[in-house]
């Protein structure tokens, strides 16, 4: 089974800092496969808790070199949510690279466990009688401190379910559960990684981008 990587993380870093400069990352150094994926970025700052600043990925298998490319940009540059992020921000961002594996249909919408299952949801909206559908990566639950009922109303809000909730409904849920592996990269620790391994800093127009340092664009 393929799992996630520090070397997944450092090729999303890679990634991201390619396209700042103009230019394409350093081939990764992981073997290719075909999985579900994810890329999460957060930026902590002062010390604080860190907070979501992109998360965009896939639930279908694809290639893993050009997924995490792909998924690097997407969700520092394109989640609707947010503003995209800037290379002055790299000193305080953090990655998580996720593998998605052992998918299975859950019983009904309480067979799964906090901390354990992502969740995949789907369901017909009675109100407009339209499939919606969301998920759910494993740590959000237990990040946020749900149990199994708050986790599937956030997530019915999530897929744009604006009705009432009630048990009847959650009984006709589909929910497909899924595992993951993970790894999670604070810039420092990618700067500290360049530095052993390529014998210098990570550079933005030849300037090295190290903890503490912003550049002015």
């Amino acid at each position: 089974m393929v799992v996630a990587t520090e070397e997944m993380a450092v090729y999303c870093f890679d990634t991201l800092i390619a396209h700042y400069n103009g230019d394409q990352p350093p081939p990764p150094a992981f073997v290719d496969g075909n999985h579900p994926l994810f890329v999460t970025w957060k930026k902590a700052t002062n010390g604080s808790e860190p907070r979501l600043r992109g998360c965009i990925g896939t639930l279908e298998p694809r290639q893993i070199v050009s997924g995490f490319k792909d998924y690097a940009l997407t969700s520092a540059l394109r989640d609707r949510r947010f503003s995209p992020i800037q290379s002055k921000e790299l000193p305080t961002l953090e990655c998580t690279v996720s593998i998605l594996t052992d998918y299975e249909a859950a019983e009904d919408y309480l067979d799964w466990e906090v901390g354990k299952h992502g969740l995949i949801i789907e369901f017909t909206d009675p109100d407009y009688n339209i499939r919606r559908s969301a998920t759910y990566l494993p740590e959000v639950a237990i990040h946020e401190g749900w149990g199994h009922v708050e986790t599937i109303d956030t997530l019915m809000k999530k897929a744009g379910y604006n009705g009432v909730i009630t048990e009847a409904l959650r009984k006709k849920i589909r929910v497909t559960r899924y595992q993951s592996t993970l790894y999670t990269m604070h810039y420092g620790e990618y700067v500290a990684y360049v530095k052993k391994n390529r014998g210098g800093a990570p550079a933005i127009n030849g300037v090295p981008v190290v903890n503490g340092f912003k550049p002015g664009h």
